[in-house]
C-alpha cells in the first residue's frame, strides 16, 4: 500500500491517475536467478500473476520466472 500510495501521489502531480489491480509477493534468489510471484494483498486483493510474470520474463530473460496462487 505504502508504495502504491506514493506512485499515486507521484502521478497525480503529473495530472495522471491510477488503479491498483492486486498485489502479491515475490521471492528473489539471485543465485540460482529465479523468481517466484506468489500470494495476495490484503487491501487490494489478488493481482493477475501471470501478467507479472511475463513482465518479468521480459525483463529477465535469463531468470526461472514461476508463479502460484497460493501463500501469502
Amino acid at each position: 500500500a505504502d508504495l502504491y500510495e506514493r506512485t499515486a501521489q507521484e502521478l497525480a502531480q503529473r495530472g495522471l491517475g491510477c488503479e491498483c489491480l492486486g498485489g502479491g509477493r515475490l521471492s528473489h534468489r539471485p543465485e540460482e536467478r529465479k523468481i517466484h510471484v506468489y500470494g495476495y494483498s490484503v487491501g487490494f486483493g489478488r493481482a493477475d500473476h501471470s501478467v507479472t510474470t511475463e513482465k518479468l520474463k521480459a525483463k529477465y530473460p535469463d531468470y526461472e520466472i514461476t508463479w502460484a496462487d497460493e501463500g501469502y
